[in-house]
């Protein structure tokens, strides 16, 4: 058996006999969900809630963060330069400054790996019985990511990302 590898399709990949071709389940329905997280490579921490919309609802993210920091610390949060990431209607706590980073650029945020980690391995190729369902996945999966915090500092860190 060998890897085959779906990088450019919709599907991770997955281990399938030579000459085949594997099918993995997609769901065609619309109901989405987004996973807010923040991750520390340095520390193995990690912040996140998971929202109904990706919109500037991102506050109650951010606060999140902020609660979390250790006193006297910074939380500095690079994030890619969608909208409502950079919006005026942020509420940016003192102790977590943003950095935008430049467009197109996801390799140099971190949290792109930890992504493609969670949906390659407790995300993808299923099909969810209901909108609480595809929740309470995304729950889980954040919470056995959390439940390791040296797979959180292995998929991270990046050298000089948290060197400020």
């Amino acid at each position: 058996m060998r890897l085959v590898s779906a990088r450019r399709t919709r599907s991770p990949a997955g281990w399938a006999k030579r000459g085949t071709r594997p099918s993995a389940p997609r769901d065609q329905r619309t109901a989405l969900t987004y996973i807010f997280g923040a991750v520390c490579p340095k520390d193995g921490k990690s912040a996140a809630l998971i929202l109904p919309a990706c919109n500037t609802e991102a506050n109650l993210h951010l606060a999140e963060i902020a609660e979390i920091v250790a006193p006297g610390a910074h939380a500095v949060l690079m994030v890619d330069q969608a909208g409502w990431h950079l919006s005026t209607r942020l509420i940016v706590p003192p102790n977590t400054p943003i950095i935008a980073l430049p467009p197109k650029c996801p390799e140099l945020n971190p949290v792109e790996n930890v992504w493609e980690f969670m949906r390659d391995n407790w995300l993808s190729n299923r099909i969810f019985k209901s909108y609480d369902d595809l929740v309470d996945h995304c729950c889980e999966a954040w919470n056995k990511l959390v439940d390791q915090p040296w797979r959180i500092m292995s998929i991270g860190l990046r050298e000089g990302a948290h060197e400020f």
